[in-house]
């Protein structure tokens, strides 16, 4: 069974930065996706990586970092220019590989961005 555990959650103000990080045991797999649900909105996908490929959703591009470490089994997700509405549930998964779907989630940490 594959487990998932979100940290580095937090509020800051707008224009500034956080790390997300996703510890994942027995040990990360090949396909992992940061996700975030906003209250009364549905989840939506704001990165992805296979190896060394990445897929960023518009909204996040050129500001969100994915990375993976697998010598740590650990995902992060570095969040930059943060804005108002980048506040949200953000949650780690393992993925089908290209694709957005989640197979095994984690419980999600709060990133709250104030103006």
């Amino acid at each position: 069974q594959v487990q998932l555990r979100e940290s580095g959650g937090g509020s800051v103000q707008a224009g500034g930065s956080l790390r997300l990080s996703c510890s994942v045991s027995p040990y990360i797999l090949s396909c992992m996706g940061w996700f975030r649900q906003a209250p009364g909105k549905e989840r939506e996908g704001v990165a992805r990586i296979y190896n060394d490929a990445t897929t960023y959703a518009d909204s996040v591009k050129g500001r969100f970092t994915i990375s993976k470490d697998n010598a740590k089994n650990t995902l992060y997700l570095e969040m930059n220019s943060l804005k108002p509405e980048d506040t949200a549930m953000y949650y780690c998964a393992a993925v089908s590989c290209g694709t957005w779907s989640g197979r095994y989630w984690g419980q999600g940490t709060q990133v709250t961005v104030s103006i």
